[in-house]
């Protein structure tokens, strides 16, 4: 059925910062809500911001974290374990440059980080349920991303095995979030093993089709990859469950297309904007996702080369709030019904 889109919501991981307002949980949801925003989404991994250790452990926390969003103007709309989902599945050619995301007595010991970032997920799992969250929206991390292009030549089986890895890996946290009531959603981007819908099925069919494994919309790195953002809508609407309203623009030259050419983002011939600065159709993937009951929040995801961040989130509220449908409940053209009449009906198709 047809559904009105939670929102507008706000991604807080590009604001968090050591300078108010965007360094306390109370003063950054004042500011969001100031914006005219109703949702936030929140990195689990800010420590200014967010406990998890303690949201995981303590029902009571989480109802002070919560009440203090509501109080302040808007909800939590989902905890983002983007960077520690990352984690869970790292080619060694990028240990040193991810070694970062995890804590300092871990870099530089692979296996202790992966541990702790399954960890992590467990603890995501039980503080969502606890703040009556029903999706985490992360990265699954990447085994086979640095074979991604077929030069030199892969051995057969390197694919296939990669993803019987990332399948063995994720089997015991979905699980888990089963168990919690909580769907993981991917965001599917370039640098993870799933970047679009042919590498999320091959996760997908290594798990049993699991339910709990789902997917985070985000038009932005698939207008990027020149992949038909609206059909996929229609492929894996069922699996959508987080939805990022991000905007981008892809300007290929005779110099530079999909790869870009190594060069800044600013210089890039795609690039991701702020909201209604970019070429993404929003006003069809609303449509979309009314039309197919999409049950979650429009959540802004601000990322541009350009725009500064307070202005693009200034702008990204009235813009998300444009765009949601309020669904009818009632057909257009009701004016010329009437009373449903079986025996009518039945003259009217020759039956009687």
């Amino acid at each position: 059925m047809a559904t009105t889109i939670k929102g507008p919501a706000i991604f807080l991981a590009q604001f968090a910062g050591d300078a108010a307002p965007f360094n306390s949980w109370d003063a950054i949801t004042k500011w969001a809500a100031s914006l005219g925003y109703r949702g936030v989404q929140v990195p689990s991994n800010d420590a200014r911001l967010f406990d998890l250790d303690k949201a995981a452990a303590s029902k009571d926390y989480c109802d002070e974290i919560a009440g203090i969003a509501r109080a302040n103007g808007v909800e939590i709309t989902e905890l983002s374990t983007h960077l520690q989902g990352q984690l869970v599945a790292v080619h060694p050619v990028y240990d040193e440059a991810f070694d970062v995301f995890a804590p300092a007595a871990l870099r530089g010991r692979p296996a202790a980080r992966q541990q702790w970032a399954v960890g992590q997920m467990l603890l995501a799992a039980k503080a969502s349920r606890n703040l009556g969250l029903s999706a985490t929206i992360s990265f699954p991390g990447a085994l086979a991303w640095p074979f991604l292009y077929p030069w030199p030549q892969r051995p057969a089986g390197l694919v296939e095995t990669a993803f019987d890895e990332l399948a063995r890996r994720w089997r015991p946290i979905l699980d888990a979030c089963d168990e919690q009531g909580v769907d993981v959603a991917f965001e599917l981007h370039p640098g993870e093993d799933l970047f679009d819908g042919a590498t999320f099925e091959m996760l997908l069919e290594r798990v049993d089709h699991h339910p709990r494994l789902n997917i985070a919309y985000d038009p932005s790195h698939f207008l990027l990859q020149q992949l038909d953002y609206l059909e996929f809508i229609d492929l894996y609407h069922d699996r959508i469950k987080v939805m990022h309203v991000k905007d981008a623009e892809f300007r290929p030259s005779g110099r530079q297309g999909v790869y870009s050419g190594y060069q800044p983002w600013v210089d890039r011939a795609g690039r991701f904007r702020s909201l209604g600065d970019g070429q993404i159709d929003f006003k069809a993937i609303f449509s979309k996702f009314a039309q197919y009951g999409f049950q979650g929040w429009a959540v802004l995801e601000w990322e541009c080369c350009l725009k500064h961040p307070e202005q693009g989130a200034r702008e990204g509220a009235p813009f998300i709030r444009d765009h949601i449908i309020r669904v009818t409940d009632k057909a257009f053209d009701d004016f010329a019904g009437g009373a449903t009449d079986p025996q009518q009906i039945r003259r009217m198709l020759g039956l009687t």
